[in-house]
């Protein structure tokens, strides 16, 4: 009985408990979904707000996308309104311009006709005008026009001879200058090959000094350094005329150069006083003594020219401290060797000969201002002492014409020496009136009236002239061309011939618009 009154009540216990744990279930999930259902409704109203939010704020920029797109829209037109006006202007101003030339070219038009209807009236009235005169002239002289017709060409004749004499004169030189030809383009040949730079000497050396400081230790005390340079050297020292740098001054090229060696190599080695300077001014000749004779052998080896004595050698060394007339006789000496030998080997001659003679022709030189009499006598005796070839002697003899040359190749040594003499630039003097005759030959052209700019051009062979056209037209060229020729034949002294070249040149320029 007990036992079924224990199962009754833990059955009325399990039962109430399972009853009260329902029920406390049950109300929690009631309260767990009434709070879910509130969580939810808040979620879905703040969903609400922003999206209510979002919406707004959509609209609002879209307006003023909207707004932004219209004013851009605006100014575009505005724009293409503004060059569409812009563009109208233009093509009503294009469109009175076109009137205006329309217009201007039928008035041209009409005046053209008017004027070719006058130019027709005066060519008639000219006609007329010629026909009276003609008649008129022929009353006067009594004469027809066939008769003066003839009556001008006998007087055209008449001077046609005398240019038909002119010109055979002309054709008879020309014939006499084809005689000597063969003679111009070897010379011509030999001057090609024989190119060579002139370089004008002059009569002072510059020595540069480290600094000013060196100038007074040259001059030394009371002068005694300066004074046994000048006096062991005989040349002058200009000291104060030029900043950093002594002028040596002095006639004598050796005398220059012994004192500009002596100079440089006091002043390298910094001991400057008279028993110095006089080591230095004997160091200098033997220098001095030893590049006069490399000088030497150069010029023969240059020139080809061997078995010549030694002392012969040295005054030929010393040819390169000799000038004449601002040309460098050693190096005249070798041009007038290379010259004479060239021109010996075209002609069939003793190239041999012809070398030696060049290159010993000036040797006088050398010892002109130590002895008595001109060069070419000093030359030839020392060329006697030293047994020289004969025909070597007759040549140096003969090449400035004070005796007969035996053989040819004497006077090719007297055409070398005058060709590299005289070769524009070798010498001053000859280089100065070279150019006043190209300068008298432009002035001849440009005295004339129509020449607008003339130029000497191939040595003063030729020259151009160019004309005005407007001034000088195509027939008074001619007469121009030949009116200058005789100027220059009556007013100038020249080799050879000049061409006169007249130029008329027009030219017609429009533009396309």
């Amino acid at each position: 009985m007990e036992i079924v009154i224990y199962i009754t009540i833990f059955l009325v216990s399990a039962i109430l408990f399972l009853f009260v744990g329902y029920t406390l279930r049950k109300k929690t999930a009631e309260t767990k979904i009434e709070s879910a259902e509130k969580e939810a409704q808040r979620i879905l109203e703040n969903a609400n707000k922003e999206a209510e939010n979002t919406k707004k704020e959509v609209i609002v920029k879209a307006k003023e996308d909207i707004i932004q797109s219209r004013n851009e829209l605006d100014e575009e037109i505005r724009e293409r309104r503004s060059d569409v006006q812009r563009q109208e202007k233009r093509l009503i101003k294009k469109e009175e311009n076109l009137d205006q030339k329309i217009y201007k070219a039928e008035q041209r038009e009409k005046n053209l006709d008017i004027r070719e209807n006058e130019i027709e009236e005066a060519k008639a009235e000219v006609e007329k005008l010629k026909d009276s005169q003609l008649d008129e002239l022929e009353r006067i002289a009594r004469l027809s026009a066939e008769e003066a017709k003839k009556e001008l060409l006998k007087n055209v004749d008449e001077r046609l001879v005398s240019e038909k004499a002119e010109r055979i004169k002309k054709m008879e030189d020309q014939i006499k200058e084809k005689s000597d030809e063969t003679a111009r383009k070897i010379i011509t040949y030999a001057i090609q090959k024989c190119a060579a730079d002139h370089t004008a000497e002059s009569t002072v050396s510059i020595v540069s000094l480290p600094n000013d400081d060196m100038k007074g230790r040259i001059i030394g005390r009371e002068g005694r350094n300066i004074k046994a340079l000048e006096t062991l050297t005989g040349v002058d020292f200009v000291i104060d005329d030029t900043p950093e740098s002594v002028v040596i001054s002095g006639f004598d090229s050796l005398r220059r150069e012994v004192a500009k060696i002596a100079l440089q190599k006091l002043i390298d080695d910094g001991r400057i006083h008279p028993a110095k300077i006089e080591e230095m001014v004997e160091k200098a000749k033997e220098e001095l003594a030893k590049t006069i004779k490399e000088e030497g052998e150069r010029a023969t080896m240059e020139t080809g020219v061997m078995n010549i004595h030694p002392d012969i050698i040295n005054l030929l060394g010393k040819l390169k401290f000799r000038t004449s007339y601002g040309q460098n006789v050693l190096m005249h000496s070798i041009e007038v060797s290379n010259l004479a030998r060239i021109m010996a080997e075209e002609l069939g001659l003793d190239a041999k000969l012809a070398a030696r003679a060049g290159l010993l022709h000036d040797l006088g030189k050398a010892l002109d201002h130590d002895m008595e009499g001109t060069h070419v006598e000093i030359g030839v005796e020392i060329l006697k002492k030293y047994k020289e070839n004969a025909k070597v002697i007759n040549a140096v003899e003969a090449h400035h014409g004070d005796v007969e040359g035996e053989t040819p190749e004497a006077y090719l040594i007297q055409a070398a020496d005058a060709i590299s003499a005289s070769r524009p630039g070798a010498r001053r003097e000859t280089l100065e009136a070279y150019i006043k005759r190209l300068e008298q030959l432009e002035s001849i052209a440009d005295s004339f009236e129509g020449v607008e700019k003339s130029y000497a051009i191939q040595a003063g062979r030729e020259i151009r002239i160019i004309v005005t056209p407007e001034k000088v037209s195509d027939d008074e060229t001619v007469i121009m061309a030949r009116d200058i020729a005789k100027r220059v034949e009556d007013e100038m002294d020249y080799p050879g011939q000049i061409k006169i070249n007249v130029i008329r040149e027009k030219r017609v320029i429009d533009y396309a618009k």
